[in-house]
């Protein structure tokens, strides 16, 4: 697949000695959905305002749609959209004038459909005559999506998208990005919501200190680095575990009442172990009252990488 951005040997270091980028190196396919996971001060937003233009870098490339963006930075910027973190914007102004403005910033001229479209889009129309500051939350922060589709990017930033969205609220968020990647919109957010890369990305970039520590599909990450767990209460507690179970990855705990299992590969291998476990039980003569099993979540992959990298 076509790389739409290509960052090489990146770094950031600002006054004072801070380094928030250290040779970070990253490509974003055209068309894709990635998402940029990091604790704060990990670099993610410091990484969007050097491609948007908004961070000089002290070195590395940029290459957006295959031209520097030190040389055509502004051909290239016109392509690119911004949803930042904060509303930056006049609160007296009304919806409608907001989204008009932020096109004609880019030269472009005015679209009237072009706006009601994607004013429709974001349930936002109905909206459209009111001031910016008789908005409820949710609506403010689908106005900045709607401010940085105004010119039409092929490539969108969206930084921390749903920071202070209700669950409701940020679901239909996720409907309305999904939706831009349909129409062709490259997307890279950055979030703190890991349920949100779960449920939107395709892939997964997690950044700490500065520098990215991996990059992958989200269901390769998922089955490299997943585990399935599973805890066996037992009828009768063991004092020892028999042999017949030596090829397991189990362990007594809670007095020997209780087997837990953690092991296989994120991709359901681990769930077929189980299930031999039970089997293995029921062969040795071993009962047990209840099963409870689960599947890794992406932020526990993520939280063990970080623990793991400050070890």
């Amino acid at each position: 697949m076509d790389s739409i951005l290509e960052i090489r040997g990146l770094t950031k270091v600002y006054p004072g000695g801070l380094t928030a980028l250290q040779g970070v190196d990253l490509d974003i396919r055209k068309g894709e959905i990635f998402a940029l996971l990091g604790p704060n001060g990990a670099g993610k937003t410091t990484l969007i305002g050097a491609v948007c233009g908004l961070v000089r870098p002290t070195s590395g490339t940029i290459r957006a749609f295959g031209e520097d963006m030190r040389t055509h930075w502004r051909s290239l910027r016109a392509r690119i959209g911004l949803v930042p973190q904060e509303l930056a914007t006049d609160m007296f102004e009304k919806v409608i004038h907001s989204v008009n403005y932020s096109r004609g910033l880019f030269g472009l001229a005015p679209d009237p459909a072009k706006i009601e479209e994607i004013l429709r889009a974001l349930s936002l129309w109905d909206k459209r005559d009111e001031q910016i500051r008789a908005l409820s939350g949710g609506m403010k922060r689908r106005l900045l999506i709607a401010k940085a589709l105004a010119h039409e990017p092929e490539l969108l930033f969206l930084d921390e998208p749903t920071a202070g969205v209700d669950v409701e609220l940020r679901r239909g968020m996720w409907q309305q990005i999904a939706k831009l990647r349909e129409l062709g919109t490259t997307v890279i957010l950055t979030t703190h919501y890991i349920e949100e890369a779960e449920e939107m990305a395709d892939r997964v970039g997690i950044i700490q200190a500065g520098r990215i520590r991996m990059v992958e599909q989200k269901a390769v990450m998922m089955k490299q680095l997943g585990r399935t767990e599973a805890r066996i209460t037992l009828a009768r507690p063991l004092a020892q575990l028999p042999g017949t179970l030596n090829g397991f990855s189990v362990s007594l705990t809670d007095g020997g009442s209780e087997l837990s299992y953690r092991g296989g590969d994120g991709a359901g291998g681990g769930k077929a172990e189980v299930a031999d476990l039970t089997k293995a039980l029921i062969a040795a003569g071993i009962d047990y009252t209840s099963l409870d099993i689960r599947e890794s979540s992406l932020e526990e992959i993520f939280v063990d990488l970080l623990d793991g990298a400050e070890q």
